[in-house]
């Protein structure tokens, strides 16, 4: 049963997203404490390998947890397995595209990080799917 801390909500309307994989996160005890009250901000999070193809999530905003002295902006790195992660970069390098959290969210006591291969939309791309959605949304009203 998953239970859900946070979503991106700039994910699906800046982004084309392809596929979404899901991933374990390595934390501190306040982060997860701070994270079981949803004190937590993805707006301008993502995700980076490094050159030992280690995965990390980068801008990931965890409020304070009550008078502990910590850094909210720190790096937090993202638990897959390694053949995952090379196959990511790999898509990742060859389509141009990057790499995002979508949503956090437990799953029997554990923190899970959904993230996904995306590529980032245009302002007329933007302005086309509204326009889509608007369609979509016009035929259904008459059907």
């Amino acid at each position: 049963m998953s239970k859900l801390i946070a979503t991106n909500k700039f994910a699906k309307s800046d982004y084309e997203i392809d596929s979404t994989y899901e991933c374990g996160i390595s934390l501190l005890g306040w982060e997860v404490k701070s994270l079981r009250a949803k004190n937590v901000k993805m707006e301008n999070a993502f995700c980076s390998i490094s050159n030992r193809n280690e995965l990390w999530l980068n801008n990931l905003n965890i409020a304070q947890y009550m008078l502990v002295k910590c850094e909210p902006y720190r790096s937090r790195k993202l638990l897959m397995h390694s053949i995952e992660i090379l196959r990511l970069k790999n898509k990742q390098e060859r389509l141009g595209m990057v790499i995002i959290p979508v949503s956090i969210y437990w799953i029997n006591n554990h923190i899970k990080v959904e993230i996904a291969l995306a590529k980032k939309l245009k302002k007329y791309d933007k302005r086309e799917k509204i326009k889509q959605e608007e369609q979509k949304k016009n035929v259904k009203k008459f059907f």
